[in-house]
């Protein structure tokens, strides 16, 4: 629950800054896996707003058609999917990238995704899965912490030095598992050599049973705007499997991929 008061956590209002727009987004942001539907009192709780404010948010989203209720409970309608598809359909690279991430499923016989750093979390804009059933149910817009993600270290890399220690300078390190990296020093030590590698391997360290390899995907300049990976089981694909087997088709494909984004030929 959010118990900062409205005024607390927004910056003021100003030519330059719309008090009432960033409220109605942290509205849309209030629903989740967890929470799909919810009351009024609900809403108003998770976003620190009061009861009146928060239903003439709502009652605009509905109008819009971006919620819709029963008279209790809200909840996000289909027609939210609009926002995230505004910004899939301004980068047409992504129609691009798909044929080559399924012709890399089906050399590799792994599940394929590609992701953008938000933060401190990855967000996933493509992804081609196998039939081979897993514990994650991830899609496009699905968001998972980048420190303990293969895709999340390789394009925090990506980063000037002492902008990736700036963004993990206040970052709590939780465990997720057995095997999750929860020192500072070692975990900036798994960036860098991410960075010095050109490619990023984590074996179970979000969820047990789950490794993947990330390579990056990189522009005309150089910078690099996005991961690719290769997720599997480890029962079924230990890391030696996957850096020995799998890695080589999956540089390949990011390197196309990165041409098409104008990175040179290398």
């Amino acid at each position: 629950m959010n118990s900062q008061t409205p005024e607390a956590k927004d910056p003021k209002p100003s030519d330059s800054y719309v008090q009432s727009f960033a409220r109605g987004l942290e509205v849309i942001r209030s629903f989740s896996a967890a929470t799909p539907q919810q009351t009024l009192s609900e809403v108003a709780a998770q976003t620190g707003l009061t009861r009146a404010g928060a239903r003439r948010i709502l009652l605009t989203l509905q109008t819009l058609g971006y919620v819709e209720t029963d008279g209790k409970l809200f909840r996000l309608s289909p027609r939210i999917l609009d926002l995230g598809f505004a910004y899939l359909s301004s980068l047409p690279i992504w129609n691009l990238a798909e044929p080559v991430m399924e012709d890399l499923v089906e050399e590799v016989r792994e599940s394929s995704s590609a992701a953008v750093l938000d933060g401190l979390d990855i967000v996933y804009v493509l992804r081609v899965p196998t039939h081979k059933i897993m514990r994650t149910t991830l899609g496009v817009g699905s968001r998972l912490p980048a420190c303990w993600t293969s895709m999340g270290r390789m394009l925090l890399a990506g980063l000037p030095d002492d902008e990736l220690q700036a963004r993990l300078q206040c970052h709590p390190l939780q465990r997720f598992t057995a095997h999750t990296t929860t020192d500072m020093e070692a975990l900036l030590a798994h960036i860098r050599q991410a960075r010095q590698q050109g490619w990023c391997l984590v074996n179970q360290e979000l969820e047990e049973g789950l490794i993947s390899i990330a390579a990056p995907l990189t522009n005309r300049t150089g910078q690099t705007v996005a991961a690719l990976n290769i997720s599997g089981q480890a029962n079924r694909t230990s890391a030696a499997m996957m850096q020995e087997s799998l890695l080589p088709a999956l540089l390949s494909a990011a390197r196309t991929i990165s041409r098409m984004m104008g990175a040179p030929r290398g």
